[in-house]
């Protein structure tokens, strides 16, 4: 089953989709197989990173800030290529093992949609597969 999800990202950062995640699978009714979780936007990406913490995210993105500065030198004529950069990076899906119709994540583990060129409005997919 596919389902689609609309998502504000009013500014750079994480947002929190695994409640998004569980919905779908308790929706499809597969108690064994997959989630794959989709981005379609090359400034914008999914990752699965610690959710306890809520420093973790601001170190993450400082992290990327560092590691994907914007520069001058760019050409791209948009002028996002770092978050171009920092998408590529963070990838745009993640997959996640579905047992007992539960996602098997860790105890830290959240999932997320990584906003790197802000105001947008977006989307994301995810594709349930199995029995």
């Amino acid at each position: 089953m596919l389902f689609e999800y609309n998502l504000d990202a009013p500014r750079e950062d994480f947002y929190c989709i695994t409640l998004q995640l569980r919905e779908a699978v308790a929706r499809s009714d597969v108690s064994s197989g997959i989630a794959v979780v989709y981005c379609p936007h090359t400034t914008a990406g999914i990752t699965i990173n610690e959710n306890t913490d809520p420093d973790v995210v601001p170190d993450l993105l400082l992290g990327l800030q560092e590691a994907f500065p914007d520069r001058a030198e760019f050409v791209h004529a948009e002028g996002n290529s770092a978050a171009h950069l920092k998408a590529s990076a963070i990838g745009a899906s993640e997959t996640v093992i579905i047992e007992n119709s539960q996602l098997l994540l860790g105890t830290w583990q959240g999932i997320y949609f990584c906003e790197f060129d802000p105001p947008r409005k977006r989307k994301f997919y995810v594709k349930v597969i199995g029995h």
